[in-house]
């Protein structure tokens, strides 16, 4: 049977499975928490710091990039991992450009952090 489920239902069904997904993130990823704790250590900053507000979007935007892309790279680790336990170089492929994106967004976050705060204190 098709699963016919509309509207705000749908939404809140959706924002239920979101929410799983950050708990289960949060319980089995020991990354995912060290980012969350920084990030949630970086918006506290932002919001601190007397910046403009496109400048307090860009520091906070960089580092939830890179809750963001932490979440993707779980999901593909479990993925790979329920496949199978044998070593692949697809899965290898796989886990390490997951990881490699990642390191490009913590990367971002960094350089935009130091590009936006750095001229403040000179």
């Amino acid at each position: 049977m098709a699963n016919n489920v509309t509207g705000l239902t749908r939404i809140i069904k959706a924002a239920g499975y979101s929410w799983q997904g950050l708990r289960a993130a949060w319980q089995h990823e020991a990354a995912f928490r060290q980012e969350a704790v920084a990030a949630l250590i970086a918006i506290i900053v932002a919001c601190w710091l007397e910046v403009e507000p496109v400048t307090r979007v860009l520091l906070i935007g960089s580092v939830v990039l890179v809750i963001i892309v932490e979440v993707l790279n779980s999901a593909i680790e479990a993925v790979v991992d329920r496949i199978g336990s044998e070593l692949h170089p697809l899965a290898g492929r796989a886990k390490d450009m997951g990881s490699a994106a990642v390191l490009l967004a913590i990367l971002l976050a960094i350089f935009v952090w130091l590009a936006l705060l750095l001229p403040l204190l000179r």
